[in-house]
């Protein structure tokens, strides 16, 4: 009988996230299965094996965050302490997970984060913590690309910007970014916008309206995100180019809420179903995933899938539930971009726990679904660019 590997989870599984808590969750049940029944795995899914689990029983316990960092804290002591979990993957947001990896770090645990973008996790000198995915540089880079092209090329006219964020660690640490890029660009913030709270988001909206920028930029979550295009409806107000950071815009709540006036928002994205036509393993862990479930992978929680199936492959090069053995093979690992669903060139990480072969895609939402637009190698559709406004839509042919 094999041993047991226990890796402890925290998400909010509760609370106003607890839907994304909820898919992540899916997420990584996947991953544990597909790890600990390697010889069940379908056709096409052979470059997966790599991940399964010779020795080890891999066994997911949860901890709920609440989306609260001190909550998160608590549960994350839990796992560790109570449970006797040999490493970490969490949290979603930066600010649990900075938290979290903290306490890791302190307990000396194997910390691995799919989801966070915030730059200053991998800038704390922390000898435990692995981030697989990109950072908000590398996601605002890509968009700055965008722009190059659409002026450059298309001569789109692109120099006035509004931002617009939620205060936490990831919507400011986002607009730090963003508003660097601007200046480098050649461009102006017109608008700076943060809010702290839903109450104070609707003015924040119409101070950007009355600057009028060509683009604006967002960082927000579910719920924000919903209440920032039902507004702009209301004020009939819609800017050449609606540029977002994932988040609240890629859960498929947002869509499913907000419907057709959710086209034309552009959002950074890590994971796109349309990936698929480039790489075919994606096609078919999705086909896995929507079997068991009964509904497609999404953005947010493909980047638990894989940072999940990265612990396990550092696991099974450990050959131990030791940590440090679990660190030392985490710090090794180098996994090809064809073993992976993600557009990265694979994972290996440098000294501060960055992934140094992670990238990203633009999608642009189009008759209510994600598009890939950037970079060119992966385009399913052109960029329709500038957005039609609310009176054309519906009347207007788009040039998708």
């Amino acid at each position: 009988m094999k041993k047991v590997v226990k890796i402890g989870a925290v998400y909010p599984l509760s609370g106003s996230l607890s839907s994304i808590g909820e898919d992540i969750k899916k997420a990584l049940l996947l991953a544990q299965d597909i790890s600990n029944h390697s010889k069940q795995l379908p056709e096409g899914l052979d470059t997966l094996n790599c991940f399964t689990s010779t020795k080890y029983k891999i066994e997911l316990v949860f901890g709920d965050s609440q989306g609260d960092p001190v909550i998160g804290v608590q549960e994350a002591r839990r796992l560790i302490s109570e449970e006797g979990v040999s490493a970490l993957i969490g949290a979603y947001q930066s600010s649990v997970t900075d938290a979290t990896s903290l306490l890791a770090e302190t307990l000396e645990i194997p910390y691995v984060n799919p989801e966070s973008s915030a730059p200053t996790l991998t800038q704390r000198g922390l000898k435990w913590f692995f981030r697989t995915g990109a950072d908000d540089v590398l996601y605002t880079r890509l968009m700055f690309e965008l722009f190059r092209f659409l002026k450059d090329v298309q001569g789109q006219d692109l120099s006035t910007f509004g931002i617009l964020s939620e205060g936490s660690e990831f919507g400011l640490e986002a607009s730090a970014v963003e508003i660097a890029d601007v200046k480098g660009f050649g461009g102006e913030v017109t608008a700076f916008e943060p809010y702290s709270t839903p109450s104070s988001l609707e003015a924040a909206i119409l101070r950007i309206l009355r600057a009028n920028p060509q683009v604006v930029l967002a960082q927000q979550f579910l719920s924000d995100a919903i209440m920032t295009v039902t507004t702009l409806k209301a004020v009939n107000w819609f800017p050449d180019g609606f540029v977002v950071q994932n988040a609240g815009y890629v859960i498929p709540e947002f869509l499913e809420t907000v419907g057709n006036d959710g086209n034309y928002i552009i959002s950074r994205a890590s994971w796109a179903l349309g990936l698929g036509k480039f790489k075919p393993i994606v096609t078919e862990v999705n086909r896995l995933y929507k079997k068991r479930y009964q509904e497609n992978m999404n953005e947010t929680n493909a980047r638990s899938f894989t940072g999940m199936m990265v612990l396990i492959d550092g696991i099974n090069r450990a050959g131990s539930q030791n940590p440090y053995k679990i660190r030392r093979a985490l710090r090794l690992t180098n996994i090809p971009g064809s073993q992976l669903i993600m557009p990265w060139q694979g994972v290996r990480f440098n000294e501060e726990g960055q992934n140094i072969l992670a990238d990203g895609l633009l999608v642009q939402i189009l008759n209510q679904k994600y598009r890939i637009i950037w970079p060119l190698h992966f385009k399913e559709k052109n960029v329709v660019w500038p957005a039609p406004s609310w009176e054309e839509r519906g009347i207007k042919k788009t040039r998708a």
